[in-house]
């Protein structure tokens, strides 16, 4: 199975790609979409857009994985900007017929790691291990990305 995870942002959208089922897993491609900052919402969005869908056809997934939507009274402007690129990326999914599955950073972090509160710092060096990677992945979110895929695929074997 080809799983795309995704760490939607409107500054930096990262993603990782793995194929595998379970514990088997192998990354195939990793990175991220970065956006100027100079240019307004909807060019930043459109540029998501176009990066993300061309990936998509590129690189064919079965299945495309986010991070439920969490925002803290204290940072509203963040969620609604996290909003609007996760609705991007959805859109992109849903134009390529790639269902999208969503799971709550807790739920990510304590089937990768076992700890559904660890550190984001925990969070890279086991994406690290996991993937026998030479370094932590950077910016961390790659990281991020490479977890949502690994998590889906170890909650899906559990589910057998």
């Amino acid at each position: 199975m080809r799983i795309l995870g995704v760490d939607p942002g409107l500054n930096t959208t990262g993603y990782g790609l793995i194929q595998g089922k379970g514990l088997k897993v192998n990354l195939i491609e990793a990175g991220f979409i970065r956006t100027a900052l100079k240019k307004g919402v909807p060019e930043r969005l459109n540029h998501i857009h176009r990066a993300l869908s061309q990936l998509i056809l590129n690189s064919k997934p079965e299945v495309l994985v986010l991070e439920k939507l969490y925002s803290h009274w204290r940072h509203p402007t963040t969620a609604y900007a996290l909003g609007q690129a996760r609705g991007i990326i959805c859109l992109a999914a849903r134009q390529n017929n790639i269902p999208v599955i969503e799971y709550p950073a807790t739920r990510i972090k304590k089937a990768v790691s076992g700890n559904g509160h660890c550190s984001k710092m925990q969070m890279q060096k086991m994406i690290q291990n996991l993937l026998s990677l030479k370094e932590i992945p950077k910016p961390a979110d790659i990281a991020d990305a490479l977890s949502l895929a690994i998590g889906h695929s170890y909650i899906m074997m559990s589910k057998i």
